[in-house]
């Protein structure tokens, strides 16, 4: 049997093992798109009284006409680019330090996953108490030093509170994104950075010669992941802000949400749906993109 009928026949029993995945996969995500596509293509809200009227492409017309869609795609945009930026260095700061010898290191370990694995709503509601503008602990702190305002409305002002949000995120999902790293700070061989050593290489320069390229797939995978997941944002935002002051909070699901169960807008909530589906395949595509090209250039062109 020749090498190539061997390679052939493990491909098709591969494939034959993904197959149920794949079947999975495609049943839990492209029939709920491909559902809310049909739905956008009628107009069914309280004018119609609630009977689906078939509309064409009326939706996505009325989409891009909309501000209120753009202003939440952009303060969704904000939110989870400047979260990602602050869990990924903070991250890798708790990463560095985690993966050093010292006493209580496994209970340490343990400790830094709690704020990963509380619930969101649950955290957001203890999150809005902290900024309470009159019984809030952050106005306390600050009450207690002259030079700083007190009885700051943190979730009343559109810039706090877009900053109370990030860090709310960044003090829940740094952990997630420290244990991703750690896992693969763990692979990396000690031999590397003794032989490094020897050169004479100092501390900074074996994180980035050796510690940083060989990270590097682990930060693919943290940062697609959390991009997928800020992107989508959704109950840390409703218990916190409920997407105010004035939509200065309001993220696209936000919006979604508000468009289909308050005001009963199923056509043109379905069209949201889609639109946004289809922005966040192709912003995470060109993240990938992006990032597979850096780990690249960071590993020497290998």
């Amino acid at each position: 049997m020749t090498q190539d009928v061997i390679r052939q026949r493990e491909q098709r029993i591969g494939w034959l093992l993904l197959t149920p995945a794949l079947l999975l996969l495609l049943f839990v995500f492209a029939y709920p798109i491909g559902r809310a596509f049909f739905l956008s293509l009628f107009t069914e809200n309280l004018g119609t009284q609630l009977k689906p009227v078939f509309s064409g492409l009326s939706n996505y017309h009325r989409l891009i006409e909309d501000g209120r869609f753009w202003e939440s795609l952009w303060n969704t945009s904000v939110f989870t680019s400047v979260s990602i930026l602050c869990e990924l260095v903070l991250g890798m700061v708790f990463a560095l330090i985690l993966n050093q010898s010292f006493r209580g290191r496994g209970l340490v370990r343990t400790s830094a996953l709690l704020p990963w694995a509380l619930p969101t709503a649950v955290m957001g509601l203890a999150w809005a108490w902290i900024f309470n503008d009159q019984y809030g602990v952050v106005n306390d702190i600050l009450a207690r030093f002259p030079f700083w305002e007190t009885n700051i409305t943190w979730l009343g002002d559109p810039t706090r509170a877009m900053l109370a949000l990030i860090v709310a995120d960044v003090w829940k999902t740094t952990p997630f994104i420290a244990i991703l790293l750690l896992a693969g700070l763990q692979s990396i061989p000690e031999d590397l950075y003794e032989a490094h050593a020897i050169d004479g290489a100092t501390p900074w320069q074996s994180f980035r010669q050796v510690t940083l390229p060989l990270l590097t797939p682990q930060i693919v995978i943290a940062l697609l992941f959390r991009f997928a997941q800020s992107f989508g944002i959704f109950d840390l935002v409703q218990v916190m802000t409920g997407g105010g002051p004035a939509g200065a909070t309001e993220t696209v699901s936000i919006y979604i949400y508000a468009t289909v169960r308050r005001y009963l807008d199923f056509g043109y909530g379905a069209a949201l749906v889609v639109v946004t589906f289809v922005l966040l395949i192709l912003a995470v595509f060109l993240a990938g993109l992006l990032l597979s090209k850096a780990r690249i250039n960071v590993s020497g062109g290998r």
